[in-house]
């Protein structure tokens, strides 16, 4: 089985319950989107499950635990990895997952509380 290509259970963090395993062919990351039956979540957390085989652990499925969520309209690359909202803002929080702390649902165009960060 090739790495790529493990199951990956689907785990709603509230109300918990399982959405369902399936296939990917990609590694979700805290703060990726997922689109499952037409409905966007975002991945919260990973965890990695193993098997005992032949004296030695092998990665048997990964879980990845979700939210129900929008994808952001508003990105901004910093160091190789998309944040939500304007990075230029000192309030934003250079998270996958928050926005920032005074405006966390946004939208951080026209926010009467954005101030430019100093460097």
């Amino acid at each position: 089985m090739e790495q790529n290509s493990l199951p990956t259970e689907i785990v709603l963090t509230h109300p918990r319950q399982c959405l369902g395993t399936i296939q990917l062919d990609w590694t979700p990351q805290p703060g990726n989107y997922l689109d499952i039956e037409g409905k966007t979540y975002a991945v919260l957390e990973r965890r990695h499950r193993y098997h005992l085989k032949s004296g030695r652990y092998r990665l048997h499925k990964v879980a990845i635990y979700v939210q129900a969520a929008q994808r952001p309209s508003e990105k901004s690359l910093i160091e190789g990895r998309w944040v939500i909202g304007d990075a230029s803002c000192r309030f934003n929080a250079r998270s996958e997952i928050i926005r920032c702390a005074v405006n966390p649902p946004g939208p951080c165009e026209s926010c009467h509380y954005y101030e430019k960060c100093e460097g």
